[in-house]
């Protein structure tokens, strides 16, 4: 789709020029300039051939020298330059042709189809995540049940009853379903597809996303090392380290006897008691490598 801009705004009678400036580029630079030009009463007009305004800025973490955080700074400048009267945004646009002379510009933008409203646009991606033409469109759901182990069949469908199966209601039923497996078996995130008309992708969406949700069969004790920095600081690597060498396995693994899984995270919330660790739900404060041992031989004598 093609379309022809020019400026539009009213000419100055003695020089015959518009007072409309048309700026290419929507990244930090172009974002001031046009609210600079926009505030001085100039009519603007921003052509950017990427979806949305921000260029580079916003994949930053720090800028340089202030190290203040980027988007920080370029956020309320992009709402800022979204609803000033004088700013228009092209996005996903490109300039193909200029003519005229100075003062006075005829130019030609292509604007890139995008198979939605731009009017009700908010930014939410959801059209992304099912574009037909990067993705291939899936089935709403898979249509035949897989069969089950009676015991996991019973904990799948106590579940569903629960919560009713409404598809609102999917993290909380996975949530409990990894409670009770140590993990999401393939074969009850299927049933959960097929009882829910929940695609397997939305499935797997959220099955991948969240830490605490694990697609590998987990063992009975799952115990997460803590490395945040209060704990980190305090000796949590020499604990991992005691804890890998005990077990023979390596943190993100489960012993061949499925009683341990070993599992490094960020932070837990206890930094007073670091380093601290988890078994389960349960919390050990002010670990050293030398506890290492008689915690595992007490978690094995349980058996």
């Amino acid at each position: 789709m093609q379309e022809t801009a020019k400026t539009t705004s009213a000419t100055t009678s003695d020089t015959g020029k518009s007072g409309s400036v048309l700026i290419v580029g929507g990244g930090i630079s172009g974002i001031q300039s046009a609210l600079d030009l926009a505030e001085s009463g100039f009519r603007v007009c921003v052509v950017e051939k990427n979806p949305s305004i921000g260029g580079v800025m916003p994949q930053l973490d720090k800028t340089f020298p202030t190290n203040d955080c980027a988007m920080c700074i370029l956020a309320p400048k992009l709402v800022e330059a979204g609803r000033h009267p004088n700013i228009e945004l092209m996005t996903y646009s490109e300039v193909t042709g200029c003519s005229g002379s100075e003062g006075d510009f005829t130019v030609t933008i292509r604007k890139n189809a995008r198979s939605i409203d731009t009017s009700k646009c908010t930014g939410c991606g959801t059209c992304q995540e099912n574009c037909m033409v990067r993705y291939v469109p899936e089935k709403p759901a898979l249509q035949k049940k897989p069969r089950l182990q009676p015991e996991l069949l019973g904990i799948v469908d106590a579940t569903l009853e629960k919560h009713k199966a409404e598809p609102g209601a999917l993290l909380q039923i996975l949530q409990e379903i990894n409670h009770a497996c140590k993990y999401l078996p393939r074969e009850a995130l299927e049933y959960l597809s097929c009882t829910m008309g929940v695609p397997m992708s939305r499935i797997y969406e959220i099955a991948t996303f969240y830490t605490s949700f694990s697609l590998e069969p987990r063992g009975k004790y799952t115990v997460k090392i803590c490395l945040g920095s209060a704990c980190y600081v305090r000796g949590a690597p020499k604990v991992l380290g005691e804890f890998e060498r005990r077990l023979a396995i390596k943190s993100g693994n489960t012993t061949k006897d499925m009683l341990f899984t070993l599992e490094s995270v960020n932070c837990v919330g206890a930094c007073a008691i670091g380093p601290t660790i988890m078994v389960n739900d349960v919390f050990f404060g002010h670990m050293s490598p030398d506890k290492v041992e008689p915690l595992l031989k007490e978690l094995r004598s349980a058996q």
